[in-house]
């Protein structure tokens, strides 16, 4: 009843999953800080989640990882899972599981991945989805968790519709006031969930990211910024307005002390196209 991608960027761990199932993001993903991803689906097991992570934590692999959650479990041959560590991977699925099910892992330069599905319409919706994470190197692992998710689902995904999806992924440091929450995203029920959640990540970006593309504000673009600022009515020194402008919109994370960061300037145009 879902597709998935466990996901690995260097330090940053994810999980971005799709279904029919409407509250997926509440059973599936679960991550924890410097150990890995698991997603837990099919017959779901919610318990497999912290025993994969506490495995691995433990100095574990992947497919040990997946063996502590299945072997003591008489209802495995319904269940389907996805575990990534620090250096290992696995994608494990039931014989019971309903058709088209089954998955891929693999790892690439920048870290493991672990791609599942059940009850999808074939098993090119797995292919597709293990092409657009490997197409998608050097770019964010939120970026790609969704890439490849909407490649899924783009193939057929889920046989039976899409009604929820969900992302939740960690990085030290990463996140507000450094929590390490890169993203946490959830469409509960929606006609189009994948895509629903792509357009939730591009507005945590802008809110949850940090400074990126930096122009200075100097010259003809700095005289644009305080002509779109007093539009929006905030006086006094760029700087000043600037920032009082950024902290309501609840862009703060994203100010720069030496320029305005590219997305801000986006949305600060967006906010005013009559300036």
């Amino acid at each position: 009843m879902t597709f998935s991608i466990v996901g690995q960027v260097g330090d940053a761990f994810g999980v971005a999953v799709a279904s029919k199932f409407p509250f997926v993001g509440a059973v599936v993903p679960q991550v924890r800080l410097g150990v890995g991803a698991v997603a837990t689906q099919a017959m779901a097991r919610v318990a497999y989640r912290s025993v994969a992570l506490d495995s691995l934590a433990s100095g574990a692999g992947a497919d040990d990882a997946v063996a502590a959650c299945t072997a003591p479990d008489p209802d495995r041959a319904h269940r389907q899972l996805g575990v990534v560590g620090l250096d290992s991977q696995a994608t494990w699925t039931g014989g019971a599981c309903m058709d088209w099910a089954g998955g891929v892992s693999g790892r690439d330069e920048t870290g493991g991945y672990a791609i599942q599905g059940n009850i999808l319409t074939g098993s090119d919706v797995v292919s597709e989805m293990e092409a657009a994470w490997l197409a998608s190197v050097g770019s964010s692992l939120t970026d790609r968790l969704v890439a490849t998710l909407l490649a899924g689902d783009a193939a057929g995904g889920d046989s039976r519709g899409r009604q929820g999806a969900a992302l939740y992924a960690v990085q030290p440091g990463a996140g507000y006031d450094h929590c390490g929450v890169l993203a946490d995203l959830r469409v509960d029920d929606h006609d189009d969930a994948p895509q629903e959640l792509a357009r939730l990540l591009r507005i945590n970006d802008l809110v949850f990211g940090g400074p990126e593309d930096v122009s200075p504000l100097a010259g003809d673009l700095a005289d644009e910024v305080a002509v779109r600022l007093a539009h929006l009515g905030y006086s006094g020194t760029l700087t000043d307005a600037l920032g009082a402008w950024a902290g309501e919109a609840n862009y703060e994370m994203r100010m720069a002390p030496d320029g305005i960061d590219a997305k801000v300037l986006a949305a600060l145009r967006d906010a005013t196209p009559d300036a």
